[in-house]
């Protein structure tokens, strides 16, 4: 069933105790521990159930029509409502040739994002379940920005458009030489990017330079899909071309903020090899918030965003008013403009955040064991457009100079040109239009 306005009630009905639901968590959890030391294990089980599952899928599919005027939606894996997913569905809410077409969102925790459903024509599926799955079968577009479930296949007459979510500085995929990845060997990663590359029908780049390391990474030359490639920029970073001052306010007031502080946007990434069995890839925040706190807080405040993979929570009660952990925010834009400066570590954020033309600080307290442990990188670092810095007070002092030693150089301009050169507040147009096939 497709939650719509008419049945949004279910959602909020009382959930009877599931034991069965328990156990097999706790099962799931035991068998994890043993898959992160046992690889043959984990790639058996592994291969069992991803053949059941789309034994199972398989036949929903035969026995539903593929819908043209339907069109799924899912970003980050049903985790939050945002990103490119986000900016082509309200680009073709505000576009009378889809007002007869029907609009559908997965998520994880629909009762998140009913406020969607006050678009008529828009309808919630909870992600990983039959009614998902039945939505898949449905919808001739798959609009995603992260993999499609392993078990689920397009039919001919489906089209499923990756749009990735990010410039990649880390490598990805097939060019990934080095794996310290907890839960897959170099080579299972590399077999999830071919079982994707094998499904989609566009993959979209935000650049030149993007678009040659999806080829290789998804390894696209050698399976002759070179021209699933769209150069036509992230309908995502429309809006840090078209947002307004009053955007900028509002967002504030939302976010319940300090209009008398500068804002420093914290966004590190996740760790490949920082994994816990039933709770999934956490982090550990390696910043001294005490002593930032000290030297920063008579101007700035943090705000603090986790990556949409880290699973574990932070409690930042002791730094109030000096902390404030954003990660639930849905769309991060709205977290780029509000932002005086950003610090990251290997996120892709500071690629979309060079649009703004803002200070930015690379605070890669491990890039020894990152670099040449854990991913490696495609950009040599010295194109970065701001200061790496490895300890607390390297960090604290180049906070302090930014907004003073900040300008728009010659350096940070050639950044722009070569990876943000199509920004320019159209992308989500020219996307719709070069893979919606009735237009």
């Amino acid at each position: 069933m497709w939650l719509d306005k008419s049945n949004i009630e279910t959602l909020y009905a009382p959930k009877k105790k599931n034991y069965r639901k328990e156990a097999f968590e706790a099962l799931k959890k035991f068998a994890i521990k043993i898959a992160k030391k046992q690889d043959s294990f984990r790639m058996e089980s592994r291969k069992i159930l991803l053949e059941s599952r789309k034994k199972s899928y398989d036949e929903i599919k035969e026995k539903i029509k593929t819908d043209k005027r339907v069109i799924l939606f899912s970003t980050f894996d049903g985790r939050s409502y945002g990103d490119s997913p986000k900016a082509i569905y309200e680009y073709m809410l505000s576009d009378e040739r889809f007002e007869d077409y029907t609009f559908i969102w997965a998520f994880r925790n629909p009762k998140a994002f009913t406020f969607i459903l006050d678009n008529p024509n828009t309808c919630i599926v909870t992600v990983n379940t039959k009614d998902y799955e039945k939505a898949c079968a449905t919808a001739k577009y798959w609009v995603y920005n992260y993999r499609m479930s392993d078990h689920i296949y397009p039919k001919e007459d489906q089209v499923y458009i990756q749009l990735w979510h990010g410039t990649p500085l880390k490598r990805l995929g097939y060019d990934i030489n080095i794996s310290d990845n907890a839960m897959n060997s170099k080579s299972e990663i590399r077999e999830k990017y071919r079982v994707d590359a094998e499904k989609f029908k566009y993959i979209l780049a935000p650049s030149h330079f993007a678009a040659e390391k999806f080829i290789s990474a998804w390894n696209l030359d050698e399976v002759g899909k070179t021209d699933t490639v769209l150069e036509l920029g992230y309908p995502r970073n429309d809006f840090l071309t078209n947002y307004t001052e009053q955007d900028v306010e509002n967002i504030i007031k939302d976010l319940n903020l300090p209009k008398d502080k500068k804002f420093i946007l914290y966004a590190p990434t996740w760790r490949d090899n920082q994994h816990q069995a039933g709770v999934g890839y956490t982090y550990k925040t390696e910043v001294d918030f005490d002593r930032l706190r000290e030297a920063l807080s008579d101007e700035y405040i943090i705000l603090f965003r986790a990556h949409y993979l880290v699973a574990n929570s932070f409690d930042f009660d002791r730094y109030k008013g000096f902390v404030y952990d954003v990660s639930k925010v849905n769309d991060i834009n709205h977290l780029y403009v509000i932002s005086d400066l950003l610090v990251t570590d290997y996120s892709s954020v500071f690629f979309d955040y060079g649009n703004l033309k803002r200070p930015e600080i690379f605070y890669m307290y491990d890039l020894e064991a990152y670099g040449s442990e854990i991913r490696g990188f495609y950009i040599d670092l010295d194109e970065l457009p701001g200061p790496i810095v490895k300890t607390e007070d390297e960090l604290i002092k180049a906070i302090k100079n930014a907004t003073t030693d900040h300008s728009y150089d010659e350096k940070y301009e050639k950044f722009n040109a070569k990876f943000n050169y199509l920004d320019d507040g159209q992308a989500a147009k020219r996307v719709t239009e070069a893979i919606i096939e009735e237009l």
